[in-house]
């Protein structure tokens, strides 16, 4: 396993599947089939978890599991990148545990999480349900709502 350290990579892991948790958000992204190569996982933490001596907790507990439970449960040929947030803190490791093999699963299932209402999901119809169109009947002028 090999700690991604360039924004590059963190970047590109950013595009892929991402899988949210109570005390991180797992992204993930498969590598081009040309360089399968190892698993490699990054851990960023936000100022707005907390001071340094906090983000750095979390950044450790994050390790800690991923050394403790990912090693065998993750795909080569991909990047991981575990986002702390700050109930990072407080959970107890077990339930973290538990919830980063739920995300690892549903990472790898490659499901789409929420949806855009263009592909039909529940949002577009209650919109369509409720007679919300696109353009105004005629004679009647548009109005905003800001």
């Amino acid at each position: 396993m090999q700690i991604l350290k360039q924004r590059a990579d963190f970047l590109k892991a950013a595009t892929g599947t991402k899988v949210p948790a109570a005390a991180f958000v797992l992204q993930a992204r498969e590598r081009d089939a040309s360089a399968p190569g190892q698993v490699r996982v990054g851990f960023t933490v936000s100022r707005k978890v907390g001071n340094a001596v906090k983000r750095n907790r979390v950044r450790r507990r994050l390790r800690e599991m991923v050394r403790l439970f990912g090693e065998g449960r993750m795909h080569a040929g991909t990047d991981y990148v575990l986002v702390g947030r700050q109930a990072a803190l407080s959970l107890p490791f077990e339930r973290m545990i538990q919830d980063f093999e739920r995300a690892l699963r549903r990472a790898h299932d490659g499901a789409p999480r929420g949806g855009s209402p263009k592909d039909g999901s529940r949002k577009d119809q209650t919109r369509q349900a409720r007679g919300a169109h696109k353009n105004p009947p005629a004679g009647k002028p548009e109005t905003e709502s800001r």
